[in-house]
């Protein structure tokens, strides 16, 4: 790799990091579900996933994958699902507006949270088809080992510090956000992003299929 143009592939990964999108979303509602332990359990979901598809692409796997009608849409299917199926219990919850504190058991909120940060991630094949558009433009035949893994872990590791700044602030926030009203609103707005992300990616597969 060329280290004069490593510089630009970190202003790339910090803009698709500032950028919101499904990843942010879970992370938000989960913090605001679990508190603090519940949205850094969501972030590291996140980051493994992301760390999973980028080696893919790394390693020349996830061609494999992206070259695949098939896999890319069942993929995108199970995204869109879940999405959807998130955003409905976010709405749900703000109809209801009923925010009684249950009283969870160890670690049930973070294995939740892990599990729906990796879920949400990992069903994103957008992720990795940016990966496998974006590494080309910066790997080269004699890039050595300890390179690649930098290149390959600078997006997974700017991208999820965002998403653990807003696991602290919403933490930091909990007196405001508990009033019920805000809380309603909030989970309101979190439904809606997920579902339209859902829908988005549906119809990206129905176009794909078409």
């Amino acid at each position: 790799m060329e280290w004069s143009l490593y510089p630009g592939f970190v202003a790339i990964a910090v803009a698709v990091a500032l950028t919101p999108g499904a990843d942010t979303a879970v992370v938000l509602k989960n913090s605001l579900l679990g508190g603090r332990r519940g949205g850094l359990a969501t972030a590291i979901g996140v980051f493994l996933a992301a760390t999973t598809q980028a080696v893919l692409a790394a390693v020349g796997l996830g061609i494999i994958v992206a070259q695949s009608q098939t896999a890319l849409q069942v993929i995108r299917w199970m995204g869109a699902a879940y999405l959807i199926w998130l955003a409905f219990q976010s709405l749900r919850s703000a109809w209801k507006g009923q925010y009684a504190q249950l009283a969870l058991p160890s670690g049930t909120v973070e294995r939740h949270g892990l599990l729906q940060g990796y879920l949400t991630n990992i069903t994103n094949p957008q992720v990795l088809m940016f990966f496998l558009a974006l590494f080309p433009q910066f790997m080269t035949p004699e890039m050595s080992l300890w390179a690649l893994a930098l290149l390959t872990m600078t997006l997974p590791v700017l991208g999820t510090v965002p998403l653990i700044l807003i696991a602290i602030l919403v933490d930091r926030a909990a007196m405001w956000w508990q009033r019920r009203t805000i809380r309603r609103t909030l989970d309101a707005a979190t439904g809606a992003i997920l579902g339209l992300l859902g829908i988005r990616v549906a119809a990206d597969a129905f176009r794909e299929a078409a």
